[in-house]
């Protein structure tokens, strides 16, 4: 299944597939030998914790090839509307925020980093500049208007 992303989005995915490949999974290997070396391995937590580890990073290894190997890049040079890879100005509550729609694995609302399936963000998706819509949060009904598109 396709996983949209922007160039930068896509290589971070790659940074930290290299990362755990040439870095943790051999500090792991490591540590699980060393582990291993202090004995009695039912009850070496030290070896259960790096083994538990190894598991949870193989398993990372292979949802981040799986994503890169799905991976479609947008380059969508279309300002017209709301898509993936865009900011986008929005009026909302009065208040006027920026936004870049970016794919999950990019989100990050503390660097207002939007992704395209949150509720504003698909709600977002295809307007144009002038574009209003209401949006509802908590039982509250909040108009939201799209004021431009870079």
């Amino acid at each position: 299944m396709a996983q949209y992303f922007t160039k930068e989005g896509l290589q971070k995915l790659k940074d930290e597939l290299h990362e755990l490949k040439t870095v943790k999974i051999p500090e792991n290997i490591a540590l699980i030998k060393y582990a291993a070396a202090e004995g009695d391995l039912k009850e070496n937590a030290g070896y259960h914790d790096a083994r538990e580890r190894k598991s949870w990073l193989l398993g990372r290894v292979e949802e981040l090839e799986n994503a890169i190997n799905d991976a479609v890049i947008i380059e969508n040079e279309d300002l017209t509307k709301v898509h993936i890879g865009c900011k986008a100005t929005i009026l909302m509550d009065g208040k006027e925020e920026v936004y870049e729609i970016v794919a999950p694995g990019e989100a990050d609302i503390l660097k207002n980093k939007m992704s395209y399936q949150s509720p504003l963000g698909q709600q977002l998706m295809g307007k144009r500049a002038g574009d209003e819509f209401n949006f509802e949060i908590r039982d509250k009904k909040i108009k939201v208007k799209v004021v431009r598109i870079s």
